[in-house]
């Protein structure tokens, strides 16, 4: 049979009951004869707990150390939800083994809270795997090339389960959740959101970026980079519902481009409340302004991610960008203390109470006012829009944040995504 990669999140994996599910519906895909590895997350709030903790005893400190330190707290989650879940496959009949990410081993680079996965042997889990054990590998988690144990970032079990599929030549991941798939956008927000049957890896990885939380961006990447099928389906599904049906449940990502693809123009609507907008007024209108400014804030692992620059008429911009809510403080402090001296800049305003909304979908290739329907939509609710950014699949839109639901609500009609596919 086939080599399959499961992924269970912390809500999956959130009690001794849930973990005690997740068992036999590993054990049930085991017994049909497939060779499992297995990728838990954290226990639900068990991550958040430990990082708590720390916080408690010193507060968040620049230096590289604090960081390891870090690293190796919030790495035991997934150690101990990792061993919690071969226990319970043992007690389920089946013979398990779970290692920590260094075993493996998962090589990372040391950007500590952020590390990226280089390579992984995959020599110990086959050996494993063709003994007839499953293989449980924590998620989120590596090893960098001084023996220090690393992190991948919030979400990291989805890159870890990918990048093990990659390396393994899986033949499928399925990513277990707390909802049953991908939808038109967040149903909390637009109860009328539909399930989509199948979305392309493009619209995927525009989401994830754009704000969508079903899945991690890096994941999305390495899926599309090994070409690694993926679904997203629930883990709140009976445990003993028919394989075949399972398997074809929630969501596929697809790298293939179908005629319904093509058919529907936007495939959803993504957002993110977690942006703030910084702008450095008058700066010199001067070839490599953008880099002198940006440029420290790449070196201080600050993601930007909206850029925009206006030209006034006396020879000086303004130039904008976006960056997280967490990253905000911290780019503000950066930018006044150094780069608008440096620059003899007029200030550095921000206004960390806005947010991204999306549109994405692969026929906006082939239509033409996409962007003016999105346009005339948000203008009609009365929403002014900030700062604007294209793709050939999306156009996203910087907006206050108070308005985030309503112009998601109003675009999801716009759009007709309220309409059954």
């Amino acid at each position: 049979m086939a080599l399959i990669v499961h992924k269970y999140g912390g809500t999956s994996m959130g009690s001794p009951e849930r973990i005690r599910n997740v068992a036999k519906r590993v054990a049930k895909w085991a017994r049909a004869g497939h060779q499992m590895v297995v990728v838990p997350s954290a226990m639900s709030g068990e991550t958040n707990r430990l990082l708590g903790l720390a916080s408690e005893l010193a507060p968040a400190q620049p230096q590289n150390s604090y960081y390891r330190e870090l690293d190796m707290l919030a790495a035991t989650g997934e150690q101990a939800s990792s061993a919690l879940l071969a226990i319970a496959l043992q007690a389920e009949g089946m013979t398990s083994v779970s290692y920590a990410g260094w075993q493996v081993p998962v090589r990372t680079d040391s950007s500590y809270t952020k590390a990226r996965i280089e390579s992984i042997d995959d020599q110990r889990v086959r050996a494993d795997l063709d003994a007839g054990r499953v293989v449980i590998v924590t998620g989120f988690q590596g090893i960098d090339p001084d023996g220090n144990i690393t992190t991948l970032g919030r979400g990291g079990s989805d890159t870890s389960a990918v990048a093990m599929a990659a390396a393994l030549k899986a033949s499928e991941c399925l990513i277990y959740t707390d909802v049953d798939g991908v939808y038109t956008t967040d149903p909390r927000v637009v109860p009328a959101a539909r399930r989509l049957s199948t979305v392309s890896f493009e619209e995927m990885l525009e989401m994830a970026s754009l704000g969508s939380k079903v899945l991690q961006i890096r994941s999305v990447e390495f899926a599309g980079k090994y070409k690694v099928p993926m679904r997203v389906l629930s883990s709140f599904t009976p445990w003993d519902m028919d394989l075949a049906e399972e398997a074809q449940s929630g969501t596929l990502i697809t790298f293939e481009e179908d005629e319904k693809m093509e058919k529907a123009v936007v495939s959803g609507i993504a957002f993110n409340r977690g942006e703030a907008k910084i702008s450095v007024l008058g700066v010199p209108d001067t070839p490599g302004i953008a880099y002198r400014i940006l440029g420290p804030v790449a070196e201080a692992n600050i993601e930007v991610d909206v850029i925009l620059q206006n030209i006034s008429k006396d020879g000086l911009a303004d130039f904008s960008f976006t960056v997280s809510q967490g990253d905000y403080q911290r780019a503000m402090d950066l930018l006044q203390s150094k780069v608008v001296p440096e620059l003899g800049a007029k200030e550095a305003v921000g206004d960390p109470s806005i947010c991204k909304v999306s549109i994405v979908g692969i026929g906006m290739r082939s239509h033409a006012g996409v962007a003016s329907t999105m346009f005339r939509t948000l203008s009609e609710e009365g929403i002014n829009i900030q700062m604007i950014s294209t793709s050939e699949i999306k156009t996203s839109v910087v907006i206050d944040e108070k308005y985030l639901e309503l112009a998601v609500r109003a675009l999801h009609t716009a759009f007709g995504l309220d309409k059954s596919e």
